[in-house]
């Protein structure tokens, strides 16, 4: 692998070009040509375009999408029809179940989910959950959060509002009393203190990748949950039911950019538990980080920019180097936490 085409240069997709661009052959594409300059060409260009995007991806060996959940399956389809690598930062379930399946006769890797959560968060879960004999529970959380929050939300849109909103309406898999179902978002709130300050959380789709489905059958329980100040998951209830926008997503997600822009001061929260049976022994195993925004080539990086960033290029990097299979589905929770750290980007969590 040496030549990749990353497709959208937003928050994230610039950093994830110029991430891969220390190691590969970087071309990036979006509508128009970023605000700052970038370590790689950029076409301006349209990828909803057919025609553009099979000749755009001619001649490349990996296509990265960093573009909404919604713009993704077009740009997979062409890459699998096109036998080159595909990788993508979706939490939507409906479009990984189709890359899922386009995998099937691929002989190419279709690698989606390789965010922070669905992502990381995977990776760690199960380095967690290899410790155990027997396991009951595993229970995965990550917030984004502005590290100095205002208003009664305590949010900001670091991330994308698409993605955001997605999340909160879809329903989401979890394994229950040993049972493998779907639940609604923005249920299951709980309360977490961490370091002294006090956060809520609550259920949301997507977070869990393919765990449901790789560890049914082997534990009690199982579930992912979003990280939010408190007062926050009622404020979204109230604006997605009460007020009934959740059938008009384009309008929801422009309320929300205008009252929640980014902030440059944000923190990512990963917190991991699993419990279980060790040799006998009832035990639980934790993994906490904090991660903040850091410098890379001298630009400073919000938190969630990186940590996403970071996740994906070094997935990108063990298929390249023969770590990771070189076709077929790439499940997040099947790469090797220590793998994942010894990448050149995966160090960054470390």
């Amino acid at each position: 692998m040496q030549k990749i085409l990353v497709i959208g240069l937003g928050k994230v997709g610039s950093l994830v070009g110029t991430l891969l661009s220390k190691k590969f052959n970087v071309t990036g594409v979006d509508k128009t040509q970023p605000a700052v300059a970038l370590p790689f060409p950029v076409l301006a260009a349209d990828i909803s375009d057919s025609d553009f995007l099979t000749q755009a991806l001619a001649g490349f060996d990996a296509v990265v999408s960093c573009m909404p959940y919604n713009l993704n399956l077009p740009i997979a389809r062409k890459a699998c029809q096109s036998g080159i690598h595909y990788f993508d930062l979706t939490e939507d379930v409906a479009t990984t179940a189709a890359i899922r399946e386009m995998a099937k006769d691929s002989h190419s890797v279709l690698a989606p989910q390789c965010g922070l959560a669905p992502g990381f968060i995977g990776i760690v879960g199960m380095d967690l959950a290899k410790r155990f004999t027997k396991l009951r529970d595993i229970e995965l959380r990550v917030g984004a959060l502005p590290r100095y929050p205002n208003g009664l939300m305590g949010y900001s849109f670091t991330w994308s509002p698409a993605g955001v909103v997605n999340e909160y309406i879809n329903d989401a898999e979890v394994i229950h009393n040993g049972v493998r179902k779907m639940v609604p978002s923005l249920e299951g709130i709980e309360m977490i203190n961490i370091e002294g300050q006090e956060f809520e959380a609550f259920i949301t789709s997507g977070g869990l990748g393919t765990m449901c489905e790789t560890l049914e059958g082997k534990l009690d329980t199982l579930n992912y949950k979003t990280i939010r100040y408190p007062g926050h998951c009622s404020l979204m209830r109230f604006m997605l039911y009460e007020l009934c926008l959740k059938n008009k997503r384009a309008l929801i997600e422009e309320i929300l950019t205008e009252a929640k822009p980014p902030v440059q001061q944000d923190v990512v929260y990963v917190y991991a538990v699993v419990e279980g049976w060790k040799d006998n022994r009832l035990e639980r195993e934790e993994f906490y980080r904090a991660y903040h925004p850091i410098e890379i080539d001298g630009q400073q990086w919000r938190a969630i920019s990186w940590t996403t960033a970071a996740s994906i290029a070094s997935v990108v990097e063990m298929v390249a180097d023969g770590v990771l299979p070189d076709s077929g589905f790439i499940r997040q929770e099947d790469i090797l936490l220590d793998a994942f750290l010894k990448t050149t980007n995966g160090a960054f969590f470390n």
